[in-house]
């Protein structure tokens, strides 16, 4: 294939997996849920601290915190994409801000972290085959400043460094939330590299 074709066919494909990205925030967080579900494949999967599953289970479970108020909103940075022929990884730079009562108090949670994306071509189409977050570090805020926030030491110690406050407030309001998310280091997103790798390789997830 002459190198100038390629080098064309590798901006398209990013721009296409950069459009998926940003359409995914937008999408979910404006509860437009039959366009946000263009953004998976079939057999897509969703990794959360509150949720594990597909993405149509994604989307109904969505919906549903939608209507009982549950407030989670997402902002991305910058974006790294890596693709060999019709896979891709990406990482992207986000945070996670979820509103909602903890002990009584009205709380903002901050989580910084990275979505770290498997996609795949198909069909000429990107879609994600997994979503896995990286939860590097997180803060929680009383929205008022007048508020005395004080908080379950032992339960948030149950969780890593990178979500506990997060995990704590999804605890509070009634999600059973996975305590060994991948964060800024250690094994687990050790070995979410080494997937992402042997997925770029040809391998099955």
């Amino acid at each position: 294939m002459d190198a100038a074709v390629k080098s064309d066919e590798q901006l398209a494909d990013r721009r296409q997996i950069r459009d998926l990205l940003e359409n995914w925030v937008v999408w979910r967080d404006a509860g437009d849920w039959e366009r946000f579900r263009q953004v998976w494949h079939p057999d897509g999967r969703m990794m959360a601290t509150w949720f594990q599953g597909s993405g149509d289970e994604f989307i109904r479970v969505s919906q549903e915190g939608w209507a009982r108020g549950v407030s989670i909103l997402h902002f991305l940075g910058g974006i790294s994409i890596e693709v060999i022929g019709s896979r891709a990884i990406s990482q992207s730079k986000m945070t996670i801000s979820q509103r909602g009562d903890v002990e009584g108090i009205t709380c903002d949670v901050v989580c910084t972290g990275r979505f770290y994306d498997f996609l795949e071509r198909r069909n000429d189409r990107w879609g994600i085959v997994l979503r896995q977050p990286i939860y590097e570090k997180d803060r929680i805020d009383p929205v008022s400043p007048a508020a005395k926030l004080e908080l379950d030491a032992a339960l948030l110690a149950r969780y890593p460094e990178g979500y506990r406050h997060l995990a704590y407030m999804q605890t509070r309001i009634g999600y059973v939330v996975k305590p060994d998310m991948p964060g800024l280091k250690g094994e687990e997103v050790e070995q979410l590299y080494g997937r992402g790798a042997a997925w770029l390789r040809g391998a099955k997830l």
